[in-house]
């Protein structure tokens, strides 16, 4: 009776957190007549509403700016972060933990606070409108070398210091022994990172000012923006749905990292 009630439970719950995904696939085939009926399956559906997305926006280009932003931030990220991480974890030197504490402590500034400067810089260096202005904000994260100075604390002096007495330098010991070693560290941070930058909105929202450079998040409100009628609701869901599909197929292909990985910076 007991695992019959947690099987009970669990199903109860899917079905809420699926529920709003069938309900925007399903507005996304709905007429804009039908965006505002009751009924879970559209009465006739149409697959219009996906050839106007994008025939009426660059929306292929907005798919193409997501894709490249997230994966050079995501890659930016690992990179970084995983050398900070490596350099606060294994060396000693002078002030490391007061650099440590002013790293940590940018988690607690409200990304709202930031977006003034980073504006104010964006326009000083003429990075308006452009993918280097979307991404520097994001290059670097603070949670991220946190996350592998923990992991790289883990790994043995002494294997690092045989590697040190086997004339190996300090990137080959990162790259060839550090990093196969917190493999799943790296995935989590990979995966949030990407995640983190496909579904950004309010910098872009700020930086970027042609069509032509929004991203999906940004695009998707541009329908709520220049149409005023049912019709923007019904485009809105479409673009939702076509948005997702990524991401679906990335936590499919990385489905064992993504719950190791939240597993992983809960026990941290």
């Amino acid at each position: 009776m007991s695992r019959t009630f947690r099987l009970i439970l669990l199903a109860v719950g899917s079905l809420g957190m699926i529920f709003p995904f069938v309900w925007m696939i399903s507005t996304s085939l709905k007429s804009p007549v039908d965006a505002f009926t009751l009924n879970l399956l559209p009465k006739q559906a149409t697959l219009s509403n996906y050839v106007e997305v994008f025939t009426r926006t660059p929306f292929s280009q907005w798919i193409l700016n997501s894709v490249i932003i997230a994966i050079i931030t995501t890659i930016s990220v690992c990179f970084f972060d995983t050398v900070i991480g490596y350099v606060l974890a294994k060396f000693s030197f002078r002030g490391k933990k007061l650099i440590f504490a002013a790293i940590l402590s940018t988690l607690m500034v409200p990304t709202e606070m930031l977006i003034i400067p980073w504006y104010l810089l964006t326009v000083k260096l003429g990075w308006v409108d452009t993918y280097i202005g979307i991404l520097f904000p994001g290059l670097i994260s603070a949670f991220g070398i946190f996350l592998m100075k923990q992991f790289m604390e883990s790994l043995p002096v002494d294997l690092l210091d045989a590697a040190r007495i086997d004339g190996m330098n300090e990137w080959n010991i990162l790259f060839r022994i550090a990093i196969p070693l917190v493999k799943p560290a790296l995935a989590t941070l990979c995966i949030l990172s990407f995640l983190g930058s496909w579904n950004a909105f309010i910098w872009p929202l700020i930086v970027t000012q042609t069509p032509e450079r929004l991203t999906i998040p940004v695009g998707i409100s541009y329908f709520s923006s220049e149409l005023k009628d049912s019709a923007s609701w019904v485009l809105i869901m479409t673009g939702a749905s076509l948005s997702v599909i990524p991401l679906i197929v990335i936590f499919f292909i990385f489905q064992k990292q993504i719950i190791r990985g939240i597993a992983l910076t809960g026990f941290k």
